[in-house]
């Protein structure tokens, strides 16, 4: 049901939405190789928030038949008679050659993402998918979004979010994101380090339903700064903000050195991670699944996932791009939407029981 009363669900079969991406870089590629696996297909629908013309271009280059169904994206519903859909957007022409940052790409990407999130929001769809943009394009095409993150935060109303990484065993979140590295310092805060830890341990039940998931918590320094010695966050910043998650009911550790924290964790001895800085996270969930690794926005009212790599616009157009990773945000999706959908039927029978007494 949406938020108008609608009913656009025909059976209890999940929907999910693909963005196609850039339409120059690797995005419509990976979305067609990814949905031609017949695995894939069958775990759920699938509607693509996309350009038909370049999904084609991408499909005669990799030697696939077209299996989709396409429709107009200005009446998007998952009430569709086939597995796969095309939202075409055949109003943004992006040439099959152009495969670097343009305008009319950037414009076509934003609005792939837009009406993806509106259709989550709405319940049409189960979750979202996004396939890599190119921060360029947007800023080409005007957009006051440096990209995902930012955009589904301010759509959703959002104003906690955090970047989540699963690459194998690892379940990682990230306290700071896109800044340089000796610029974390100031905007190193207990509440930046309280957010992830708290939204991780809520995503961990939520959709990994695991009911009291222990999280480790990386320190910034060397030794976890070896009682000050080589620096104090952990003694200021970090290790309050495990006390603070800790009175809060959250079962969180630390701050352990991180040259040690990712190998235990990987070893299944924490279900979920807290890493400082950007790279401090991505080395080892790169090195753990570089082929599979998955981006997760937290803290958000929809679900959202994402390959772990970008537009590749160097091997764009070649046919040499691997789906492993989108592949893996499809099933994570599922699995997440999965959870989700169990929690609440549960939730409602409850409800209902109680309400019945």
């Amino acid at each position: 049901m949406d938020k108008n009363g609608n009913n656009n669900f025909v059976s209890d079969e999940l929907a999910i939405g693909i963005t196609m991406g850039d339409p120059g870089g690797i995005g419509p590629e990976i979305v067609v190789k990814a949905l031609a696996d017949p695995l894939i297909r069958r775990q759920a629908k699938f509607i693509i928030f996309g350009a038909e013309e370049q999904l084609e271009y991408a499909a005669d280059a990799a030697e696939i038949e077209p299996y989709w169904l396409r429709h107009q994206h200005e009446k998007i519903s998952s009430n569709y008679p086939r597995k796969v859909v095309v939202a075409d957007y055949d109003e943004y022409p992006v040439a099959a050659w152009v495969h670097g940052p343009n305008k009319i790409a950037g414009e076509a990407s934003i609005r792939f993402c837009l009406d993806a999130i509106d259709a989550a929001r709405d319940e049409i769809i189960d979750a979202v998918v996004t396939a890599p943009i190119s921060k360029s394009s947007w800023k080409l095409a005007g957009c006051k979004w440096p990209g995902h993150t930012e955009m589904l935060a301010e759509q959703c109303k959002s104003p906690r979010k955090v970047m989540m990484f699963v690459a194998g065993p690892l379940k990682m979140a990230l306290a700071t994101i896109h800044q340089g590295l000796f610029d974390v310092r100031n905007t190193f805060t207990i509440g930046r380090v309280f957010e992830p830890i708290d939204l991780l341990n809520t995503a961990l039940k939520d959709y990994f339903d695991i009911k009291n998931p222990k999280i480790g918590v990386a320190a910034l320094n060397p030794h976890a700064g070896e009682n000050g010695q080589f620096g104090d966050e952990e003694i200021r910043i970090i290790s309050p903000a495990i006390l603070m998650a800790q009175e809060v009911g959250i079962n969180c550790c630390g701050p352990y050195p991180a040259d040690t924290l990712f190998v235990r964790a990987a070893d299944g001895a924490f279900d979920g991670v807290v890493a400082m800085y950007h790279d401090q996270g991505l080395i080892p969930v790169k090195l753990l699944a570089f082929n599979e690794a998955v981006n997760v926005t937290i803290g958000l009212p929809i679900i959202r996932t994402s390959p772990c790599h970008g537009t590749a616009f160097d091997i764009a157009g070649k046919s040499v791009a691997n789906p492993a990773s989108m592949k893996a945000a499809i099933r994570l999706a599922v699995e997440m939407a999965k959870t989700r959908r169990s929690k609440m039927a549960k939730v409602k029978s409850h409800n209902a029981d109680q309400t019945a007494h």
